[in-house]
C-alpha cells in the first residue's frame, strides 16, 4: 500500500539520485496575478521530468534474481527516460514500449539511456498489452507509469520537498496544483502532504477532453475519455483514471481543473517570461489551472507543480488545435 511511511522510505532512496528541485516564484508575476505562485519545477530534475523517483524507486525494491531478468514498460516519453535512467544506474536491462510518433527528443534520449526502444502506432496498437506479453516472454518485471505502489511512493517524494520548503520559508499554502495523467504523481504528492500539511487543498489539473480524474471524481467512480481528441499535452493523456491511483485521489483531491490548449501555451510563455524555465505542454497545465483560477485565488499562496520540460521547441510558436497526437499517457 501507499503510505507516508513508504513515501520517507522512497526519499531514503533516492536520496543522491534525484535533485531536490527548489520552489521559485517571480514578484512580478505575483502582482500580476493577485496571489502568490510557487513552482516546483519538475522540469529540471534528472532526464527532465518527476519519472526518475517513481522508477528508480521501482527497481530499486526489486530482488536481485529480478534485476536479472530485466524490466519492461510502457510509455510516451517522461516515464520512459525515467525507467532508462535508473535501470542503466542500476545495471539492469530496460526494453520500452513508446509510440513510433512519440517527440523525437524522448525516443532519442530514451535510446541515448541505454533502453531498447520498440515503438508501435498509437491508433492501432495497445502499448501495455504489448508490454505485459513481452514480460511473459522474457521473464521481465513489468514497471508500470503510475498503478503500482512503489512508484507512487517515488513520485510522493515531491510532496515531502515541498512540505520541507515551505517549512524553511515559513510558509503554508492554501492549494497545491498538479498535472495529472494516470494519477500517480498526485497521489503520491497527496499522501506526503496528507501527513505534512493536512489543510492544503490539492487539485489536479488536465487538458480538456482529456480531464477523465476531474470526471472521475464528480461521479465518484472511474470514468474514462471519449476517443476521438487530441491534446499537445501527450505527456499526460489517458483513457482513465488508474486503478490503485483513483481510490487514493478520490480520497484525498479537493477537485480538478481542465485547461485549453491555448491556456496551456499562455502557461508555458509565462514560465519561460518569468521563471527562466522550459516546460512541455503537459507539465504546464498545474500553472495553467492556478492563472485560471485566479480571482478565487486573490491573496492566497499556491504552490504548481511543473511535471516535466522535455519540450519540443516548435510547440511554443504552435497555435491551438495544431497537433496530431492522441492519448498516450505517460
Amino acid at each position: 500500500m501507499l503510505t507516508f511511511e513508504t513515501i520517507q522510505a522512497a526519499a531514503a532512496t533516492l536520496k543522491g539520485v534525484v535533485r531536490v528541485t527548489p520552489l521559485l516564484e517571480s514578484e512580478l508575476l505575483n502582482n500580476r496575478l493577485g496571489f502568490r505562485l510557487l513552482v516546483k519545477p519538475e522540469c529540471l530534475q534528472v532526464t527532465g521530468s518527476f519519472k526518475i523517483r517513481g522508477a528508480y524507486t521501482k527497481i530499486a525494491s526489486l530482488s536481485a534474481e529480478e534485476r536479472q531478468c530485466g524490466v519492461v514498460a510502457f510509455s510516451s516519453g517522461n516515464h520512459a527516460q525515467g525507467v532508462a535512467a535508473a535501470a542503466s544506474a542500476m545495471g539492469v536491462k530496460a526494453t520500452i514500449i513508446m509510440p513510433e510518433d512519440a517527440p523525437a527528443t524522448k525516443l532519442r534520449n530514451t535510446a541515448a539511456l541505454g533502453a531498447e526502444v520498440i515503438t508501435y502506432n498509437r491508433h492501432t496498437g495497445d502499448r501495455a498489452k504489448i508490454a505485459r506479453d513481452l514480460a511473459e516472454q522474457t521473464g521481465a518485471v513489468l514497471a508500470p507509469p503510475y498503478d503500482d505502489y512503489a512508484v507512487m511512493a517515488g513520485q510522493g517524494t515531491v510532496g515531502l520537498e515541498i512540505a520541507d520548503q515551505l517549512d524553511a520559508a515559513g510558509l503554508g499554502a492554501d492549494a497545491v496544483y498538479c498535472p495529472v495523467g494516470g494519477g500517480g504523481l498526485i497521489a503520491g504528492l497527496a499522501t506526503a502532504l496528507e501527513t505534512r500539511l493536512p489543510k492544503t487543498a490539492i487539485y489536479a489539473a488536465e487538458p480538456v477532453n482529456f480531464e477523465d480524474t476531474q470526471r472521475s471524481l464528480q461521479a465518484g467512480k472511474r470514468v474514462g475519455n471519449e476517443t476521438g481528441h487530441a491534446s499537445i499535452c501527450d505527456s499526460i493523456v489517458t483513457q482513465i483514471p488508474g486503478e490503485l491511483t483513483f481510490p487514493i485521489n478520490r480520497r484525498l483531491l479537493s477537485g480538478g481543473r481542465a485547461v485549453t490548449e491555448a491556456e496551456v501555451l499562455a502557461a508555458i510563455r509565462i514560465l519561460m517570461d518569468d521563471l527562466k524555465i522550459v516546460a512541455e505542454p503537459g507539465g504546464a497545465v498545474a500553472v495553467a489551472a492556478a492563472v485560471q483560477d485566479a480571482p478565487a485565488l486573490a491573496g492566497k499562496t499556491v504552490v504548481a507543480v511543473v511535471s516535466g520540460g522535455n519540450a519540443d521547441l516548435g510547440w511554443l510558436t504552435r497555435t491551438p488545435g495544431q497537433t496530431g497526437k492522441g492519448a498516450s499517457g505517460v
